[in-house]
This record gives structure tokens, C-alpha cells and sequence, in this order.
């Protein structure tokens, strides 16, 4: 997952292999060993990706498909607007008692909502 990642935002920034491992101070042949799932950055070459790419770590590590934080927060502090809509508090006002699950559920509902 790590190696696709790194080629993508590599190739979405236009940049080559050798310019991104000039960038973040390793060989080029060891941005290509990344890229191919050969090896792993330690922790410090991982925090400078992210930084470069102005991604999460948990994005590039595939925790997550949220590319930064803020993306993560501002989804769901919109969540939290929706469910507290005066125009839906009728249909949902026993939402905020239900259990993690059944909230999980409906925020998976709401993003296929928003992809329509």
C-alpha cells in the first residue's frame, strides 16, 4: 500500500524518482525499492513525505483514504452539522444515544450520499 501511495503523489506532483530522493536525501534506487514494496522508510523519512506531499502518515501508511487531518476533520465536523439539523432532528433525535456501530453505519451512508 506504502508503494503505491508514494508513486501516486510522486507522479501527481510530476516529479521523478530522482528528484523526489534528492528532495528527501536517499538514492534514487531506494525510492524505487519503496515504491515496489521492497523496503520501508523509518519513521523519519516517513514524516518527510508527508510533509513533502502534504499528506497524513496514516495516509500514506493506508490507514486511512483521508489524504490530510483537516480533510478528516472538516468531514466530520459537516457530519456533525448534519446531525444536528433542526430539519432532521425529528427523524434522528434518538441518533446521538445509539451505539458506535449504528453511527459508523450512517456516516458510510452519508458519504454515499454526498457522491451523489
Amino acid at each position: 500500500m506504502f508503494g503505491l501511495r508514494l508513486k501516486s503523489l510522486r507522479k501527481n506532483k510530476n516529479i521523478s524518482q530522482k528528484e523526489l530522493a534528492k528532495i528527501v536525501g536517499v538514492a534514487e534506487s531506494t525510492i524505487g525499492m519503496y515504491e515496489r514494496d521492497v523496503r520501508k522508510p523509518d519513521f523519519e523519512l516517513l514524516k518527510k513525505f508527508a510533509d513533502f506531499f502534504d499528506v497524513s502518515t496514516d495516509y500514506l501508511l493506508g490507514r486511512t483514504e483521508q489524504k490530510t487531518i483537516n480533510e478528516r476533520k472538516n468531514e466530520e465536523q459537516e457530519f456533525e452539522e448534519w446531525l444536528n439539523n433542526p430539519d432532521l432532528n425529528v427523524f434522528y433525535r434518538e441518533l446521538p444515544k445509539s451505539e458506535d456501530e449504528k453511527i459508523r453505519q450512517l456516516r458510510e451512508i452519508w458519504e454515499i450520499i454526498k457522491k451523489q
